[in-house]
């Protein structure tokens, strides 16, 4: 059996870990390869390397920086088939969705390729007689990824591309669900030139993950993952100094106003909550039926709901691939007997779903609760699978202040052909991302990527300008060339004059 290993100093290594884990299949259910779980000397390794890798390439220029960033996009897109099915076969999702995570991904490297244009400082002339000022930022040295199983190729894409351009060396702990395409970007990486050690991959757990918290020579720390975790890595990494980076869970919502087009909405809706087996930290998990939308809406994300082909990744014909696990389907599976139990109306119920010739796959079909309350686990925790719980109420204040309550805000949308009620929406909502008849409003690389209350650990959103400032810190110059006669120091504190 295949065995995964560990990328540092530019070549596959085995390290000195012995400890495993299954990597699965996830549509047929059986292990396809194991990969190596390293234990505190292997993160040890990766960061000397990284730290010795540091010293040439924060000092190289912005031109060799970009150029190695325009190679590397280049070969992301030559590469992207491959890509796809690496993650497919790791994850489950099928194969388009796979090339539009790889497409999200690409768009922080072009990002990235301007970042002479993101670096440039400020200058102020004559702020006192014979005296400029003008600032700078430089790189902060070895920073550090920790990434979810639910976008292998995407979310690591937002922090190392934008780490690496700004003169940082990177050393990556993606998932040990679906660890492979991190191995193939690092190759990548070294075909478009990037010198040995500003980019590794070190696989494993809990034991990874602290190793990197704790040690002293990683400088800042990026983590994408659920709250309880986030909230560790950010209080953990800080103690030891660490700037760092938590993006937490979601439980998102979508309001839809009877002004809506529903079929419009259900369509939308339908793929936010089922795409990715609603793996994704900003799927729609929550729709939110105002005043007599509800029945209507009801029937039409049933019709979708049930129209919905489950099959696995790798078939083109499939919309929705298996989850990751048989945990994660098992999750799923409870989370909608739950909801039953607890009232809701299960009006499309995905359980004991079976794929012909993949009977021992991780599937779970599309799930669709109505009559769901606050009060409710189908509502209150998050599911992650493709579970759409459809909660009812009067007006549109209400449906804000539904959001609000929730303690996750990271994404929400609102259907309606109301500018005003869209508007009224937007100002209110206490959440980070917010579409206007987009349900899924995850932003271009030249914003910032982040969500609000528990969805975000902190205050340091990923990727775009707030990326750039993470990564970076600012040095301010003041600077006065005095005449040739000599003149003496003022003791008192300096002032303009």
């Amino acid at each position: 059996m295949n065995t995964i290993e560990h990328w540092i100093n530019g070549t596959a290594t085995p390290g000195g870990s012995t400890r495993t884990a299954p990597v699965y299949d996830p549509a047929t259910g059986r292990q396809q390869s194991a990969v190596l779980l390293a234990e505190s000397a292997d993160v040890d390794t990766a960061v000397a390397a990284a730290s010795k890798a540091f010293e040439a390439w924060s000092d190289s220029s912005l031109t060799q920086r970009t150029r190695v960033l325009f190679a590397f996009r280049e070969l992301l897109v030559k590469h992207e088939d491959e890509l796809a099915r690496i993650i497919s076969s790791e994850h489950g999702k099928v194969i388009d969705d796979a090339r539009g995570e790889i497409v999200r991904g690409r768009e922080v490297v072009e990002y990235a390729c301007g970042i002479a244009d993101a670096l440039k400082g400020s200058f102020s002339d004559q702020v006192s007689r014979g005296v400029d000022v003008h600032d700078f930022r430089q790189p902060l040295g070895v920073v550090a990824g920790i990434t979810p199983f639910n976008f292998p190729i995407m979310v690591p894409l937002w922090m190392h591309p934008v780490a690496i351009a700004t003169g940082n060396t990177f050393v990556l702990k993606p998932s040990e669900r679906d660890p492979s395409a991190s191995n193939l970007v690092a190759q990548l990486y070294a075909e478009a030139g990037l010198p040995d050690g500003v980019f590794n991959v070190v696989h494993g757990d809990k034991v990874a993950v602290d190793a990197i918290l704790d040690h002293p020579d990683i400088a800042a720390v990026s983590f994408v993952g659920s709250t309880p975790i986030a909230k560790y890595v950010h209080e953990r990494g800080t103690a030891t100094g660490k700037r760092v980076q938590a993006l937490g869970g979601a439980k998102n919502h979508a309001v839809v106003l009877p002004d809506a087009d529903l079929e419009y909405a259900a369509n939308h809706l339908t793929a936010a909550a089922f795409g990715s087996a609603g793996q994704r930290c900003m799927a729609i998990s929550v729709a939110v039926a105002v005043g007599d939308a509800g029945d209507r809406l009801i029937g039409v994300l049933e019709r979708k709901a049930n129209e919905v082909k489950v099959g696995p990744g790798s078939d083109s014909s499939s919309d929705m691939g298996p989850v990751v696990t048989a945990a994660a389907r098992d999750r799923v599976v409870a989370a909608v007997a739950r909801g039953a139990e607890e009232g809701a109306t299960v009006v499309v119920d995905g359980r004991g779903r079976s794929v012909e010739g993949y009977e021992e796959g991780f599937f779970v079909g599309p799930s669709l609760l109505d009559h769901v309350t606050t009060e409710m686990q189908a509502y209150q925790e998050e599911i992650f699978g493709p579970v759409l719980a459809v909660v009812r109420v009067s007006t549109v204040d209400e449906a804000i202040a539904l959001i609000n309550a929730n303690p996750y805000g990271n994404g929400t949308a609102i259907f309606t052909g109301s500018g005003e009620a869209a508007r009224r929406f937007q100002r209110g909502v206490k959440v980070g991302m917010i579409g206007v008849n987009v349900p899924i409003p995850v932003p271009m690389s030249y914003y910032s990527f982040g969500g609000w209350k528990d969805s975000l650990i902190g205050d340091s959103p990923i990727h775009g300008p707030a990326g750039v400032r993470f990564y970076t810190r600012a040095k301010v110059v003041t600077t006065r060339w005095p005449e040739t006669e000599a003149h003496g120091a003022a003791f008192n504190f300096p002032t303009a004059n």
